[in-house]
């Protein structure tokens, strides 16, 4: 049994769980839904992001 695939998922996995793909997340939904229009710039999206985050804290550990 080959192991690649399982770490592959797992790593995915522990990404998606830290908010690491956020940004891969936000371009995917950007282009579906917006066509022709630029994407925010990846610094642009993390600083909105961490703005929003601090505006409207939810429940979380730290």
């Amino acid at each position: 049994m080959n192991a690649r695939p399982m770490l592959r998922g797992l790593w995915r996995w522990a990404r998606e769980f830290a908010g690491e793909r956020a940004y891969e997340v936000y371009l995917e939904h950007h282009h579906a839904r917006h066509p022709g229009e630029p994407p925010l710039p990846e610094r642009e999206f993390w600083r909105r992001r961490t703005d929003d985050r601090e505006r409207n804290p939810r429940a979380r550990c730290c």
